[in-house]
């Protein structure tokens, strides 16, 4: 593993241990030359997934994309790193045990935004706004007022 400070190509593990759902394995490095620490995490891919857009390009899947739109989405609101990392370890998994090799961005989407509806109404609907691009205020209250419909039924 390449040192991200200095650039020397070996650096030692001086930790390892199993993440809190196992999906992953944190390593803790060091660097020979410049001594400093940094940690990593290694993950299992089950196949290289290309995501197909709207406009029918193709893109590798881009795991840290995800993870950042989920963590912009639930921003300010009291939803832990960890929470963030399970929800995208999650999807991508569904993702990637599918058995498809090509995932469209609308399927993407979609399964985000069933995510967020179980975690946070908050973080849902901000992620609802950019995903399915409200044009007026009467979009975005319409949305929130199916979402209270559905609260209210779950109540019941």
């Amino acid at each position: 593993m390449k040192c991200p400070f200095c650039g020397c190509e070996e650096t030692q593990v001086k930790d390892s241990r199993n993440t809190d759902d196992n999906t992953s394995v944190r390593r803790r490095r060091e660097c020979p030359e410049c001594g400093s620490r940094f940690t990593t995490f290694e993950r299992v891919q089950l196949r290289e997934l290309i995501v197909v857009k709207k406009n029918g390009e193709k893109t590798l899947f881009d795991r840290d994309k995800l993870e950042r739109s989920i963590s912009l989405a639930v921003r300010k609101r009291p939803i832990s790193a960890e929470r963030v990392e399970k929800i995208v370890n999650s999807l991508q998994r569904k993702f990637e045990s599918s058995g498809e090799s090509e995932i469209t961005t609308k399927e993407i989407g979609m399964s985000v935004m069933e995510a967020l509806s179980h975690l946070d109404n908050i973080a849902y609907i901000r992620f609802a706004s950019v995903y399915k691009d409200f044009r007026s205020i009467k979009d975005l209250k319409d949305f929130v007022a199916t979402i209270e419909k559905l609260t209210n039924n779950e109540d019941i």
